[in-house]
């Protein structure tokens, strides 16, 4: 299933940063979208992997909520 989140993730170094730590919680595939004004997170996973991203994001000192 596709999550949508928004985040504060704002330049490819926070990117880069992130990118070890989704690569090994999310299986299927991630993407963060700088372009769009709210940094939009997809993610293809299941509902468990993706509160362990919400997760991932506070701790590493981001935003990040689920969009409807």
């Amino acid at each position: 299933m596709i999550y949508v989140f928004k985040t504060s993730v704002n330049t490819r170094e926070e990117v880069k940063l992130l990118s070890t730590d989704l690569n090994e919680l999310v299986q299927h595939g991630w993407n963060i979208d700088l372009d769009d004004c709210d940094k939009v997170l997809r993610i293809d996973c299941n509902a468990e992997t993706s509160d362990g991203v919400v997760e991932l994001l506070h701790r590493r000192g981001f935003d990040c909520v689920e969009l409807s």
